[in-house]
């Protein structure tokens, strides 16, 4: 083998990029306080995981609008795991203490995780759409702008589960089939009650229902946790750059994905 062919070959480090990865967490205080570093991948591996459940919500999607019960199983199941995850990653920070925070926080200037493009477009598939969140990132044509939108505009996971019902003999009616998509998804009692014949009559389905339901539970586990992270962090404190602080995180507190999952729980 020539010397260009074999430094050229493709080895761990340089499939995974690791010099470049590795050089991203750069600590704003200085001297460097010890738990920014913590702070800063922690964030960077959320980040890392959300563009994960977006990749898998888009396959979901694709499942869903193909049909595809097993396909939908599959990807629902990891992306529980990755929920699972998530939380644990909480753990981890809240070795954290409220003091360690403090001795950097001023260094995030206007940096907030408000800013989370990749979170929004998290909310936003997944049905739970507020266009006025829009403005924590910033105008047309800057970065986060442009992608939201677009997530915005197009039918959203549950938009797709109802095409996937409808193909397995669920009566979706015309209004909800045409709705403004950039309204948030909710409730609906024709919905329900074809879930409520389905689970007696498909189990293959009642399956899927109960994994979407376990991920749903995971989110909303997730939810409640960072909040009561950011509570015991910063009390009732605004966030970095004058964001909002814990009293916005808890008016998405128990806010379900799978409205209708939820609201036949007291007839199974």
């Amino acid at each position: 083998m020539s010397e260009s062919t074999s430094t050229s070959q493709l080895t761990y480090t340089t499939y995974l990029k690791l010099p470049e990865l590795l050089d991203l967490q750069e600590p704003k205080s200085s001297p460097a306080e010890h738990d920014e570093m913590l702070f800063i991948i922690i964030h960077q591996a959320y980040e890392l995981w959300f563009k994960q459940l977006l990749h898998e919500f888009s396959k979901i999607m694709r499942d869903f609008s193909n049909g595809d019960l097993y396909g939908a199983l599959h990807s629902f199941k990891r992306c529980r795991m990755i929920m699972k995850l998530l939380v644990e990653q909480l753990d981890v920070l809240e070795t954290m203490t409220p003091m360690s925070f403090r001795s950097f926080r001023d260094r995030l200037e206007t940096a907030s995780g408000f800013q989370s493009t990749q979170f929004r477009e998290f909310e936003f598939v997944l049905g739970y759409k507020r266009e006025e969140v829009l403005k924590y990132h910033h105008g047309p044509g800057t970065p986060g702008h442009e992608p939201l939108q677009k997530r915005l505009n197009e039918p959203s996971l549950v938009d797709h589960f109802y095409v996937f019902l409808e193909q397995h003999g669920a009566d979706i009616p015309e209004d909800l089939k045409n709705r403004d998509v950039r309204q948030p998804n909710q409730p609906n009692e024709h919905v329900q009650k074809s879930l409520l014949e389905m689970y007696t009559t498909r189990p293959d389905l009642a399956i899927l229902f109960e994994l979407m339901t376990d991920f749903d539970e995971g989110q909303q586990e997730w939810r409640y946790r960072h909040v009561k992270l950011v509570e015991r962090t910063i009390g009732s404190k605004q966030g970095t750059g004058g964001s909002p602080g814990v009293e916005f995180l808890k008016k998405s507190l128990f806010t379900p994905v799978f409205a209708d999952l939820w609201a036949i729980r007291h007839e199974l």
